[in-house]
């Protein structure tokens, strides 16, 4: 891997870490917009989006491929059930100034996928792997005790974007085309939603300026997402994992000092715990890496 590649690799992760850690900002504009009909909007012009993007770049034939595949529709609708929950649960943090607890979610989102790795992929925990999930409960559960109310939003998050990695890693599948089948399946709930609104209730994102606003969505949502992917071919995954917490740390940032969340005793001792676990975690990550490159120049003799 070259230098130069490397580089590039930086700027495309921090373009896509950045972006979700900033969309935050958005959600909060769109925050007349009630949460559920904002998730609709989101699937439906994320599809187009995809779709048009998927068409500019030949890959039809993979889509159809997907299509046609039971077992593999039959996965792709249970993470996209998993994404558009974890979709609802963002959006509704924002928009209730919980802020804070997304972004503690997403910090213990690595610490969840070690677990679920141990659990369901049969992978063995290094000790410091152990010794940092041990310090993430024990934030959750100081939190828990001081505020009195299960920080349910974070563990939410967690929890749907870790299983939603998980089947997509056991899925033999491609990330922008999967994503496309998977707002696709989310297309009839979304329309069917939207128009039931329209008829029985009331759409409270009308107008020109609401719509257009909306329609960002699309964009916003599949933007990062082929930042990420472009980082992801470029990069090793420790460096990956690193630059992943620019995401939490700008939504910890946007909470406190824009949206003026409640930063208490509870909250402090409750990050400082999770921000200890994901330090240990990190370097362990980062000796691991380096422990196998040390292995692979020893046994070929050469930098990879």
């Amino acid at each position: 891997m070259t230098s130069k590649t490397s580089q590039t690799g930086i700027g495309y992760g921090v373009a896509a870490f950045g972006l979700w850690g900033l969309m935050p900002l958005y959600f909060k504009a769109v925050s007349h917009v009630a949460p559920l009909e904002v998730v609709a909007h989101r699937a439906f012009w994320s599809f187009l989006t995809l779709a048009i993007l998927v068409g500019w770049l030949g890959r039809w034939r993979e889509l159809g491929r997907e299509l046609r595949s039971a077992k593999l529709l039959g996965m792709l609708g249970l993470t996209a059930l998993l994404i558009g929950g974890n979709w609802l649960t963002f959006i509704y943090a924002v928009q209730t100034k919980q802020l804070l607890q997304s972004s503690l979610g997403y910090f213990i989102n690595p610490l969840v996928n070690v677990l679920l790795g141990v659990v369901f992929l049969r992978e063995r925990l290094r000790p410091r792997q152990l010794l940092s999930i041990l310090l993430a409960l024990f934030g959750v559960v100081v939190l828990t005790g001081l505020v009195g109310q299960v920080p349910w939003i974070s563990l939410t998050l967690a929890l749907s974007f870790a299983l939603y990695g998980l089947l997509r890693k056991l899925m033999p599948v491609d990330g922008l085309v999967s994503l496309t089948v998977e707002t696709l399946l989310m297309m009839p709930v979304a329309i069917g939603f939207l128009v039931y609104l329209d008829a029985e209730v009331e759409l409270t994102g009308t107008g020109p300026w609401w719509v257009g606003l909306l329609m960002l969505s699309g964009p916003i949502t599949t933007i990062p997402l082929l930042f990420f992917g472009a980082a992801a071919r470029r990069l090793r995954l420790s460096t990956l994992g690193i630059i992943q917490y620019l995401t939490p740390s700008l939504q910890f940032l946007v909470a406190v000092l824009l949206f003026r969340e409640p930063f208490a005793t509870a909250q402090l001792l409750s990050f400082i715990c999770i921000w200890t676990a994901v330090a240990v975690y990190t370097a362990d990550s980062l000796r691991a890496a380096r422990q196998t490159r040390l292995g692979i120049v020893e046994e070929f003799g050469t930098d990879p």
